[in-house]
């Protein structure tokens, strides 16, 4: 990781960037109730090896089709990286599709969702932390009082959906997850203003993918016994969570500082429960929807503290 000053890349308009972020949200905060389904009939690497082997797929086509005829602008994102890149990229690639992944699959097995969204969205303030101190950002006290009321929020959240706070199971394999998506950040970052998001992410999953091949023969004999619905569910954690969800995120990442970024995953939870509500009928309490007004909060406050850091 290098301690320079973040670059953000200019060009893309707001509307682009605001997309980028909905999208993002709505279909990680999907893959929640994908992960508790598709889990029931895969091992957490097993699961993760044939999410991210579809998403490579995705990755792989919208690769060729645009390295055709490269758009105009992007120029710069046909450089090859760097033997010092292609470790940075090993590694973020490892974090995220084999620790993150792999984690939160597992924990997923016993943690109920509303506890899972809860610990995974420890994340930013891990991000914060560490875009402190690799890539030279500064929060300032606005920003961390808003990390704090974006957390207060989530646990209102978790609480108002029957969560509750037991440390036994696997809620330390999900706590591993938000850590390394943190760190995932970080290490991703640095790669996008010359790469860009597009081969960042394919470079990333793509790596990520080959460090879990060891686990193949278990995922076939996974495949052949699952049931249809294990196996669409999958499928769809590859194609929306996985592929395009990679994608906008980093798209977003190299527009934003990396802790602004990481702040907007506050929102994941009453999206994700506002998912479960209307495919579910998992209806939220009140204390549940009033927990989202000091996440919106929080958010605010974060954007506004790392300007004023």
């Amino acid at each position: 990781m290098t301690a320079s000053a973040p670059v953000v890349r200019s060009g893309g308009s707001r509307t682009t960037l605001v997309a980028a972020i909905a999208v993002t949200l709505v279909v990680w905060a999907s893959g929640f109730a994908g992960i508790r389904h598709a889990g029931q009939a895969f091992p957490p690497a097993s699961l993760a090896l044939v999410r991210f082997s579809i998403a490579s797929v995705v990755l792989a086509l919208v690769w060729w089709w645009r390295h055709r005829k490269p758009p105009a602008g992007v120029a710069r994102e046909g450089l090859a990286p760097t033997r010092g890149e292609w470790v940075r990229l090993a590694i973020a690639g490892f974090l995220t599709i084999v620790v993150y992944a792999t984690a939160l699959n597992a924990g997923s097995r016993t943690v109920t969702a509303g506890v899972a969204c809860l610990l995974v969205n420890t994340g930013p303030i891990f991000a914060a932390l560490f875009a402190m101190m690799f890539l030279g950002e500064r929060l300032g006290w606005r920003g961390w009082a808003g990390m704090l009321c974006a957390f207060s929020g989530v646990m209102l959240v978790a609480r108002g959906m029957g969560g509750e706070f037991r440390w036994d199971g696997d809620a330390g394999l999900v706590i591993l997850a938000a850590v390394a998506q943190a760190a995932w950040f970080g290490v991703s970052k640095p790669l996008l203003a010359r790469h860009g998001a597009f081969d960042t992410t394919c470079r990333t999953v793509w790596l990520g993918v080959l460090f879990l091949l060891p686990f193949a023969g278990e995922a076939w004999g996974a495949l052949r016994v699952a049931p249809p619905e294990a196996i669409a569910s999958i499928v769809y954690l590859g194609v929306f969570p996985g592929a395009i969800g990679y994608l906008t995120w980093t798209y977003i990442l190299s527009r934003m500082p990396a802790s602004r970024a990481a702040s907007l995953l506050y929102l994941v939870p009453p999206i994700a429960f506002t998912i479960a509500w209307v495919t579910l009928g998992e209806k939220p309490t009140l204390l549940a929807i009033l927990g989202g007004v000091p996440i919106v909060a929080g958010v605010a406050l974060v954007n506004r503290g790392r300007r004023s850091g």
